[in-house]
């Protein structure tokens, strides 16, 4: 067996990317392995991962043999740039925009903001929050509603969750969902599958007359068509009948137009896209949801709210819903546990870079852009299909639709061909009147001298916008390019995020996300191409996207990959739908009974019952295993209506299951399906396969294991792989410009509101597996497990290591006991994570998946100075508690209950503790020239639940 680890390359030649991404080279392995007791990280890995899952080696790989970094630029340059430059007018929810270059290179483009984690620390977390209770404001304004979330993960998707808003708010008898026949296509084909596995009836309608008695009503505002119209009546009577009424709203059009609040809507959703995104053939956007107010508890996903900190300033936080307060296993009412916070982060810095002004300027630009066209189609008697419009004409040119978008391609345009005499127009802020010219030029007009267009000239006065929104100082005070920068730097140094240090999550992975894995983002031939392109002009992207799915299944022993799914959650109910899919398929319709560990994250149940499952809990033994005595019970109690098993391997608790083979056979004996989870993949990857441990199917954390950066709390991809019968099953999509994959035909219905999900950041993985090649991805397993072991065996005199496999080994993670720490001193596991701020870290997980634990994964990326720095520091807290417990400071007053310590509170005012301020700020002495400054003190939880301000506090909250 060749060295699992990588030895620094030889002087002279190329620096291997692994070498750049591995942590630990061999002087550091050997010193670990002392610690950890085994002579070779062989002999470690292989007593860790079970002798009965260990891969095969193949002969042949789909990977080739790993590149440099500048040898993989230049690859994904050549598939770059086989996909066609055009002029996406398009539309149908995306735009072409304008990122100011201030946004692209201070956000998109800076660690500081990509590497950050979900802010469930709020204190090591304010400027993130700060920006997403801008985006929430922003949101809030322009619909006009009382509260909005922190960002959903698309459109689409958040109409998806609207309509589950509306079903539990309603008071109505019905499972009738009302949809509006000008509904954008993707949303009508995602509404359709996913309320079939919930029991919902969706019933398409134009609205004229009597309308039947349902739940709740979804409006597009504008309409696919383009069309404006008043829905105040509608939502009268859908509110009579006890009903809801969800509206779709663009945002840059609310600038111009009356808000959905103001004509009746219960809930808005949308994308925030068009507001400096790229398109990114379909993603990563922000979606948003507001909802009126009653219904703030209600929301799904994550909402920031105003708090104070231990000295009563203010200070943001996560208000009602940490990531748990939704997923509530068999309670579950939503499976979103996150959100698309560095995309939101863009679309409200873009509100707060234009201000209202420089919006309503922007969206008046377009409505008028839209018009000239209308007007000039118009002026040579073609028809329309609505006179009052935003951005989007839709013309009739009866049998030649064809042939108009033939000719645009020709010219470099893309139109959205409607049917057989009908075309569709759809211009944004980049349109100019030569773009005009081209398009009138394609439907075989002569532009002439353009006039000056009128916006909305055709919508009715009453759906004019008359109301004032966006008045809040923070968008009226960053005008300057200067400003916007120093604004963006001041949030970014409240922030602590994988440039300043380990970011320990167990469960999370903050691997490295390596700059040359992220170039190509920007690169316009992959950020500015709209998802619903033809293939001819996209054939770069699918190359790409046929290699990743190849090369992901290849690694996790499936058949087929889809990379539709946009986040985790929605991974696993694609997988859990494509379960539902196959069992309808084959008649066995009383499948029904998802059999989940006690152990398992919310998201599993929630996805369960998001798919139509009834969810049956099975117990974990005290070693947290699955209890094979209890799943053989449940399996045969359940027999008759067992629909799958959903496992994490590793499990939960970072622990390799010997049982594993027997527990899958056990599943399939009884013909149900398994679910692997794949939250752990990176504990397993190139050592065993989900496929080969009698996997059906898994979903993927490409922003873990494959390097996508977490972005303060999103975007994620979570792919779903599938065994080849399950295949057919996996997402579809009306827009996908193949239906054939390398895995076969997917036809499962879709997940996500674009063909290929979040596709903008799919060229991150693809760098990643392509510069660390099969053996890299071997040597990233090995050098986490070995890093996870060593951080376990040096902590585990101070604090108890949870759980353990063979040998007294973890896998990639390890969870220390603090209960006994508690009973021992009163130190608190939050106690203990809040002075870890002060020590200069990120603390791990906390609680999770016990309550009073702490869950530390190093991951592959951290060096062995790091590590210990962080082992260190958990030594030092624990000597910390331990001297509180002998009475050396009072329970209540001592460095850790105060954690964590502000520059203020050491420098205002006198010093009235028992310990020292250099104990307090600089407990060691590296941290005297480099410390983080957290900028709250702790913040109190509860006060922002008892007092809930989601949206921006005025100036002088902070004075």
């Amino acid at each position: 067996m060749t060295s699992v680890l990588p030895s620094r390359t030889e002087a002279g030649a190329p620096v291997a990317f692994t070498d750049r991404h591995i942590g630990i080279g061999a002087d550091a392995q050997a010193r670990m392995l002392e610690v950890v007791g085994y002579d070779s990280v062989e002999a470690l890995v292989e007593t860790a991962v079970p002798a009965s899952i260990h891969v095969r080696p193949r002969e042949t790989s789909d990977i080739p043999v790993a590149a440099t970094e500048a040898e993989a630029l230049a690859e994904l340059r050549e598939l770059a740039t086989a996909n066609r430059s055009a002029r996406p007018l398009i539309g149908l929810g995306y735009y072409d925009t304008f990122t100011p270059s201030v946004i692209a290179r201070n956000v998109l483009e800076n660690p500081s903001w990509y590497t950050a984690y979900t802010p469930y620390q709020p204190e090591i977390s304010q400027g993130r929050l700060e920006a997403l209770i801008n985006f929430q404001t922003m949101v809030t304004d322009l619909t006009g509603l009382a509260t909005a979330n922190a960002s959903m993960l698309d459109e689409s998707t958040a109409v998806v969750e609207g309509m589950l808003v509306a079903r539990r708010a309603s008071k109505a008898k019905t499972d009738v969902f009302l949809v509006d026949i000008d509904a954008l296509p993707q949303t009508k084909a995602l509404l359709h599958h996913r309320a079939a596995a919930v029991g919902i009836r969706i019933v398409e309608t134009s609205f004229a007359g009597e309308l039947p008695e349902a739940f709740g009503a979804f409006v597009q505002y504008p309409g696919a068509t383009g069309r404006i119209w008043d829905f105040s009546a509608v939502a009268e009577a859908v509110h009579a009948g006890g009903g809801l009424v969800v509206a779709a709203a663009d945002l840059l059009a609310l600038t111009l137009l009356r808000s959905p609040g103001a004509l009746g809507a219960d809930v808005a959703v949308g994308t925030t896209q068009r507001f400096g995104v790229p398109l990114g053939f379909g993603g990563p956007h922000a979606g948003y949801m507001a909802v009126r107010a009653g219904l703030e508890r209600q929301l799904p996903g994550r909402l920031v709210g105003v708090s104070q900190d231990a000295v009563g300033a203010p200070a943001y936080r996560l208000s009602l819903q940490t990531r748990e307060q939704h997923i509530r296993r068999e309670k579950a009412t939503s499976n979103i546990c996150t959100a698309q916070v560095l995309l939101a982060v863009m679309a409200a810095m873009y509100a707060v870079y234009h201000g209202p002004d420089g919006l309503r300027a922007i969206a008046t630009r377009v409505a008028q852009k839209a018009d000239v066209l209308a007007s000039a189609l118009r002026s040579y008697d073609l028809t329309l299909v609505s006179d009052a419009f935003f951005d989007t004409v839709r013309v009739h040119v009866p049998g030649r639709a064809q042939d108009v978008i033939d000719r645009a391609r020709e010219r470099g345009y893309q139109l959205l061909w409607v049917d057989d005499a009908t075309v569709g127009v759809s211009v944004d802020e980049t349109t100019t009147d030569a773009d005009i010219a081209a398009v009138l030029d394609a439907f075989g007009l002569v532009a002439g001298e353009l006039p000056e267009g009128e916006a909305l000239r055709g919508v009715a006065d009453a759906l004019h916008r008359d109301d004032e929104y966006l008045t809040h100082p923070v968008f009226h005070a960053h005008r300057s390019e200067t400003a916007m920068m120093r604004y963006l730097k001041t949030l970014a140094d409240r922030d602590y995020a994988l440039d300043r240090g380990m970011i320990p999550l167990g469960s999370c992975t903050m691997k490295l996300n390596a700059a040359t894995e992220m170039a190509a983002v920007s690169w316009p031939e992959f950020s500015r191409v709209h998802p619903f392109a033809p293939e001819a002009d996209v054939r770069g992207y699918l190359e790409m996207i046929e290699q990743l799915e190849r090369w992901l299944a290849e690694v996790t022993g499936y058949d087929a990959v889809s990379l539709q799914p946009n986040a985790g959650s929605q991974g696993e109910l694609a997988g859990l739908l494509a379960i539902r899919g196959y069992h309808l398929a084959n008649g066995d319709t009383a499948r029904t009974v998802c059999l989940i560990p006690s152990s398992a994250h919310g998201t599993n149940a929630a996805s369960a019952i998001l798919a139509g499952m009834k969810v049956v809990v099975v117990a974990c033994d005290e070693a947290g295993n699955v209890d094979l005595g209890d799943l053989r019970a449940k399996i045969a109690q359940h027999a008759a209506e067992l629909s799958a098993l959903m496992i994490t391997y590793p499990s939960t608790h970072g622990v390799y299951e010997h049982d594993v083979l027997e527990i899958t056979q056990a599943v399939h004996d009884a013909g149900g399906q398994v679910y692997v989870d794949g939250a752990n993949l990176n504990a397993l990857l190139g050592f065993a396969r989900f496929g080969d441990l009698g996997g059906d199917v898994s979903h993927l954390n490409l922003h873990k294991t494959f390097a996508i950066p977490h972005g303060g709390g999103g975007p994620g991809v979570g792919p779903v792989a599938a065994k080849a019968h399950l295949a057919p099953f996996l997402p579809s999509h009306p827009f996908s410009q193949r239906a054939e994959h390398a895995g076969g035909v997917f036809d499962g219905g879709p997940v996500s509101a674009a063909p290929h999900g979040s596709a903008g950041i799919l060229p991150i993985s693809w760098a990643y597996v392509r510069m660390m090649g099969a053996e890299g991805l071997r040597q990233a397993t090995a050098a986490a497990v070995l890093s996870a072991n060593y951080i376990a065996a040096r902590l585990r005199e101070h604090y108890p290591v949870l759980y353990a496999g063979e040998g007294g080994l973890v896998a990639h993670e390890c969870i220390l006991d603090l209960r006994p720490l508690k009973e021992q001193t009163g130190v608190t596991v939050d106690d203990v994570a809040k002075r870890l701020i002060d020590y200069g870290f990120h603390a791990p997980t906390m609680s999770f998946p016990v309550a009073g634990t702490l869950m530390v994964e190093p991951t592959e990326s951290e060096d062995l100075a790091e590590l210990d720095r962080f082992v260190d520091a958990m030594i030092a807290i624990k000597q910390e508690a331990v001297a509180v417990a002998a009475g050396q400071w009072p329970a209540d007053d001592n460095p850790l209950v105060n954690a964590p310590h502000t520059a203020e509170t050491v420098v205002v005012g006198e010093w009235e503790h028992p310990y020292s301020r250099e104990t307090a700020v600089y407990p060691v002495r590296s941290l005297i020239r480099g410390k983080y400054w957290p900028p709250v003190r702790r913040i109190d939880q509860a006060y922002g639940d008892r007092n809930l301000v989601c949206s921006c506090p005025p100036p002088e909250a902070f004075a």
